[in-house]
């Protein structure tokens, strides 16, 4: 392994209570394509090399190979535990009275971890489906959003924090309405929002609301993920390195035109978590936060560059009834489907 990065070296984000934590994170959705051994290798090989963030999650089927690692990495004095910020979160078919204790319980103990850093609400809604299934794939018991519903998974994660099973909790795949709804009902403030962020689909308004509430965005698919699942995919979806701003950054300064994706993500302000099971990729993604950033010039271009492309869609989780993905999304302003409670 080549020389590691000193961890002072990484800038850092500061969460609601003026906590630290690193400015990138790895990633360890394997998209259907990569195995829990291969995912957990890297896990190990990237915090030898610095990473001290490091995203999980139930679904993916891998915190008990990534546990063996984290146990592996503090038995070699690699990380204390107080080094690491370790998140997971639940998925949707635990989002039952009682499930969210049980399914952090099943975390923590496969992670080999006493308590989980951030613990976040997956997806908004109870909607299952199989790892690995098609894009085609509809489950007959899914529903719109329910903000009585979801606050009853958000009260258990607080229970979870009151506990001292997890110390910091969040939401994901939220979006304005969504949150209006439930953020004054909430008792703990979720730290982060876990959302798709990447030059080609930067929501802009979003990301705002969140930093002008003290949550810290997250930013999954920070590179466009080339190496999503097949059922995510559609016809229109842009390349982010390919969009002529980032094309151009590359050549300036020399580099791959996913490490300026990366660049832009980290002087923007949120956290990306890249997936890499590969040495030299996770590498150049923790070096590229560090030094020759883009220039003003650069980052206005990739702003102008932005054209609304989500990836990750969630088709599968949609209900009988419903007019497609954008319903999950609220893009009709909101509540067209759902409604608060009066």
């Amino acid at each position: 392994m080549t020389d590691c990065i000193d961890r002072k070296m990484i800038p850092v984000r500061r969460l609601y209570t003026g906590e630290e934590i690193p400015c990138m994170g790895l990633g360890t959705f394997g998209s259907d394509k990569y195995g829990p051994e291969e995912i957990a290798e890297a896990v190990y090989g990237a915090i030898r090399f610095g990473y001290r963030l490091i995203d999980c999650a139930s679904v993916y089927q891998n915190e008990d190979r990534i546990g063996g690692m984290l146990k592996r990495v503090f038995e070699e004095g690699i990380a204390e535990r107080k080094e690491l910020f370790i998140t997971s979160k639940v998925w949707n078919d635990m989002h039952g009275e009682g499930k969210v204790l049980e399914s952090c319980r099943k975390s923590l103990a496969d992670l080999g971890l006493e308590q989980i850093d951030l613990y976040f609400v997956h997806w908004p809604f109870p909607n299952y489906h199989a790892p690995g299934c098609g894009g085609d794939s509809r489950n007959p018991d899914s529903r719109p959003f329910s903000v009585e519903e979801f606050m009853g998974v958000w009260r258990q994660c607080e229970e979870l924090a009151d506990k001292g099973l997890v110390r910091y909790i969040g939401m994901s795949n939220m979006t304005i309405p969504k949150l209006e709804a439930v953020l004054p009902l909430c008792r703990i403030q979720p730290a982060a929002l876990e959302m798709e962020l990447h030059p080609s689909f930067q929501q802009q308004e979003l990301f705002d609301y969140a930093q002008a509430r003290g949550i810290l965005p997250i930013g999954y698919c920070p590179i466009g993920s080339p190496s999503r699942p097949e059922r995510d995919r559609t016809a229109e979806d842009v390349a982010d390195c390919q969009l002529p701003s980032v094309a151009a950054a590359a050549a300036a300064h020399g580099i791959h035109p996913a490490l300026v994706c990366l660049k832009w993500a980290v002087q923007r302000g949120q956290v990306p978590i890249p997936f890499s099971v590969k040495e030299a990729q996770y590498q150049s993604n923790l070096r590229a936060a560090l030094s020759d950033p883009l220039t003003r010039e650069e980052m206005e271009a990739i702003r102008r560059d932005e054209n609304g492309c989500r990836l990750v869609k969630g088709q599968v989780f949609l209900w009988e009834g419903a007019k497609g993905w954008e319903d999950l999304w609220d893009m009709d302003g909101g509540r067209g489907s759902w409604k608060t409670e009066e």
